[in-house]
C-alpha cells in the first residue's frame, strides 16, 4: 500500500518505520522539507516529500503534527485528492504543555472534529492513544495474551476498517471506538489514554470516559507552558 505521512516526530518516524518494515510504500514530509527528511529516508527507504505531495501520495494519508500546528498547513492540502483516500488523524490537544489554546476544543469540540474541519476533510482518530515506543516495540501476533489493542474512531466504516487492518498488519488488535463524535473517549485524560489495555480493557476504559475535559487538560491564561512546565 502507498501511505503518505504528515510528520516525522515521534509517532510519524515510528509509522514510517514499522509501515517500511511491513513492506509498505511510505511518503513522509514535515514542515522543515524532505532535506531535513535524508536520514530517515536512507534508514527506512521511504521517500522524502513535500507535505503536498505526501497529501496526494497513496491510499491512506496520516497527519501527525502537533494539534496547534495543523491550522498552519495550506487550505487547499487535499484539494483534489480522490474522496476515497484514508485520512488518519493522530493528534492530541495539548493545550498547556504545547498548543496553547484552541477555542472550539475549550468549548468541547473533539479534538478531531476540529481536526476535520481544519482539513476541510473526514478523518479517522487512530494511534493517539498509545506511546511512540510502545507502537514501535511492542506490537504481537494475533491471539498473544496481553496484546495491545488501540481505539479508532470515524464516521466511515471502509475508512475505519483500512485503519483496523493496518493495525493488525503492525501487531495490535483494533477496537472500533464509534463516529468521530464518540472520539473525546480516547483524547488525554481519558481512562484508555497511555494505558496499553488489550481489547476488553479498551471497551470497559471508553465506555467509563467522561466527556467534561479535567482541569490539566484545559488552557489556562498562561498557555502554552512546556511538556516539564506545563503553564
Amino acid at each position: 500500500m502507498k501511505i503518505g505521512i504528515i510528520g516525522a516526530g515521534q509517532i510519524g518516524g515510528t509509522l514510517t518505520r514499522r509501515l517500511r518494515a511491513l513492506g509498505h510504500d511510505v511518503f513522509v514530509a514535515n514542515s522543515r522539507g524532505p532535506e531535513s527528511l535524508a536520514g530517515l529516508a536512507s534508514e527506512t527507504g521511504a521517500h522524502a516529500v513535500t507535505t503536498a505531495e505526501a497529501a496526494r501520495a497513496g491510499e491512506v494519508v496520516v497527519v501527525t503534527i502537533p494539534e496547534g500546528k495543523v491550522r498552519e498547513l495550506p487550505r487547499d492540502l487535499f484539494s483534489g485528492v480522490p474522496e476515497s483516500v484514508v485520512i488518519v488523524d493522530t493528534g492530541n490537544y495539548y493545550p498547556r504543555q504545547r498548543d496553547g489554546r484552541i477555542d472550539e476544543i475549550e468549548a468541547g469540540s473533539p479534538e478531531s472534529r476540529w481536526v476535520e474541519h481544519q482539513l476541510g476533510r473526514p478523518v479517522v482518530k487512530a494511534f493517539n492513544n498509545i506511546y511512540a515506543r510502545h507502537l514501535l516495540e511492542r506490537g504481537r501476533p494475533q491471539g498473544s495474551p496481553g496484546r495491545i489493542a488501540l481505539p479508532v474512531a470515524g464516521d466511515d466504516r471502509k475508512a475505519k476498517e483500512a485503519v483496523l487492518r493496518l493495525m493488525e498488519e503492525l501487531g495490535f488488535d483494533g477496537v472500533d471506538a464509534g463516529g468521530l463524535d464518540e472520539s473525546w473517549r480516547q483524547q488525554p485524560g481519558t481512562p484508555v489514554y497511555a494505558t496499553d489495555l488489550d481489547a476488553e480493557g479498551v471497551r470497559r476504559a471508553l465506555a467509563e470516559a467522561r466527556k467534561e475535559r479535567e482541569a490539566g487538560w484545559r488552557a489556562t491564561a498562561g498557555s502554552p507552558g512546556t511538556f516539564a512546565n506545563p503553564a
